[in-house]
């Protein structure tokens, strides 16, 4: 069994390496801080289970990875672990392919199972994300909001809604300042947004930042 973990954070890392290597003692467990080197062992060698992060440097999201992995590997399941609330990316990241969504918060208690199950070819969806799945399924055809936006211009909106410059989100997404000020138009054109405080304004009411 061979498990690929991509996070940003080496006690995270390290964590899930603990957790895996107990369920699985016979198991080859890589692990990797950034999606060029996710990407670099995915070209390389087949894994039976990915288990991603939906934030990671220099600029492509887990989102990104996600699709790249399963062009280049379809059958391979990936599983996102996230700090991020469900009702945030979890809709995004089984559109992109993945297989499962765990929460940060609950991955000791989760992610074994999680792997169990992507890896008997079943999706893992814990209840909150069943749920937010649900909720989207069942306003699909009267989608509003952030809803509307592709993944990179929500990727722009929660950095805008964090307070970051132009300039801040071109250096993290490794894109130029012309096309992070496109993506900035497009989301204000989709939200009716009139200026960055509007924008914020409905981060924080809508509990996205």
């Amino acid at each position: 069994m061979r498990i690929l973990i991509a996070d940003d954070h080496t006690i995270v890392r390290e964590g899930i390496k603990m957790l895996l290597r107990d369920a699985y003692p016979n198991a080859e467990i890589v692990d990797v801080c950034d999606s060029i080197d996710l990407m670099k062992c995915v070209y390389k060698q087949k894994w039976d289970v990915i288990i991603c992060d939906i934030s990671m440097p220099p600029g492509d999201s887990g989102l990104d990875a996600i699709k790249q992995i399963k062009e280049n590997s379809p059958k391979t399941p990936v599983i996102i672990l996230s700090m991020h609330k469900p009702d945030q990316y979890a809709v995004r990241a089984i559109k992109a392919g993945a297989m499962g969504y765990i929460n940060k918060g609950a991955a000791t208690l989760e992610l074994v199972k999680a792997v169990n199950q992507v890896m008997s070819g079943r999706k893992y969806l814990s209840d909150d994300v069943a749920d937010v799945l649900a909720d989207a399924f069942e306003h699909y055809n009267n989608a509003t909001g952030v809803e509307t936006l592709t993944d990179r211009e929500f990727e722009v909106f929660k950095l805008i809604a964090s307070g970051r410059s132009i300039s801040e989100i071109a250096k993290q997404l490794v894109l130029s300042n012309n096309t992070v000020s496109s993506f900035r138009t497009r989301v204000f054109e989709k939200m009716g947004f009139q200026n960055n405080l509007e924008l914020i304004r409905y981060a924080v009411d809508n509990k996205l930042i």
